[in-house]
């Protein structure tokens, strides 16, 4: 019997045209791949919210979600995961900097060169023809 997919919340923070973007660490897996700040959701708590509190854990920015871009399912090596790419954006405008704990501005133009995981290609795709 299939397990149970694990919900993920991650949060697309766009600012200027640009989406906060790190790099997978050694330890984890698909290490070294293109990330957005994101992680699994605790119990009882939303996608949404799940996206905001890992994005502000993970980068130092405090994050607005704006809408969900988009919601998918996806089987990896390691596990069956259900994807929640939430847009959002700073919280404030005054405390974006040009890196946040490793995670840096990149164009949206550029976005579709990184190696993201297999999961993310149709939010990318979205985010390339918005």
């Amino acid at each position: 019997m299939p397990t149970a997919a694990i919900p993920i919340g991650i949060a697309v923070v766009e600012n200027d045209g640009r989406y906060l973007v790190g790099v997978r660490g050694p330890n984890s897996p698909l290490a070294g791949l293109a990330e957005f700040p994101g992680g699994k959701c605790q119990t009882g708590e939303t996608p949404q919210d799940c996206a905001v509190r890992e994005c502000l854990e993970e980068t130092g920015l405090a994050v607005v979600s704006r809408r969900l871009l988009l919601n998918r399912q996806f089987e990896y090596e390691h596990g069956r995961v259900d994807l929640y790419f939430w847009i959002c954006r700073p919280a404030d405008g005054n405390s974006v900097a040009a890196d946040h704990r490793g995670f840096r501005w990149v164009p949206a133009s550029l976005l579709a060169s990184l190696n993201f995981p297999a999961g993310n290609a149709p939010a990318i795709s979205l985010l390339t023809t918005e």
